[in-house]
């Protein structure tokens, strides 16, 4: 997973950091930019410098990105389960990145589905969004909080808002991180959780 902030290249620089990242996971590559009123995103099955043609790249404006490499872990291997996923809720539009695995995301997932939730995809990640659209008013801050006291696994997130990128991993992390810093801007990868 990568994430940029603060550059207005936020899309390429994610890019690179996928590009470096890809023996993590040669499934599917996704990235999900935003200029603070749009998002844009793009994913597709494959190698990063396979899904990211110069067109695509070109698409992917904004001062913020998140970005995402697969690997099954949960859920099958399929469009529908290539990261960021993406969705519009109370709050706005949020893309959220995951690598790990939740434990009891079968169960929440079946909780949700009793209540009306109507999932996408078969992976946990979306089990993560469905609770954070579901979390009470409040702070982004809060409602992240409020989300991740209900799962239980080790994971690392990425979630991007029309205004903040945030980062959270599961309280017994287990991962590399590496950041970068260049005129103002910031970059942060992370291998695994």
């Amino acid at each position: 997973m990568n994430v940029a902030w603060r550059d207005d290249r936020a899309g390429n620089v994610t890019y690179l950091g996928l590009y470096a990242l890809q023996h993590r996971g040669q499934e599917s590559a996704g990235i999900a930019t935003t200029d603070g009123t749009s998002f844009h995103t793009e994913k597709h099955m494959g190698w990063v410098a396979d899904v990211f043609s110069p067109e695509r790249l070109r698409r992917l404006s904004g001062h913020r990105a998140i970005g995402h490499v697969r690997y099954s872990t949960a859920g099958s291997s399929n469009l529908r389960n290539a990261q960021p996923i993406t969705a519009t809720t109370a709050r706005g539009p949020i893309a959220i990145a995951h690598n790990g695995n939740l434990t009891n995301a079968e169960t929440l997932r079946r909780q949700m589905e009793r209540d009306g939730a109507i999932f996408q995809s078969n992976s946990d990640t979306e089990v993560i969004l469905h609770l954070l659209a579901r979390a009470p008013a409040g702070p982004l801050e809060e409602q992240i909080a409020h989300a991740l006291s209900q799962v239980k696994g080790a994971y690392s997130l990425l979630i991007l808002t029309l205004d903040s990128a945030t980062r959270r991993w599961s309280p017994r992390r287990r991962a590399r991180s590496t950041s970068w810093r260049r005129n103002g801007s910031a970059t942060s990868s992370r291998a695994s959780c």
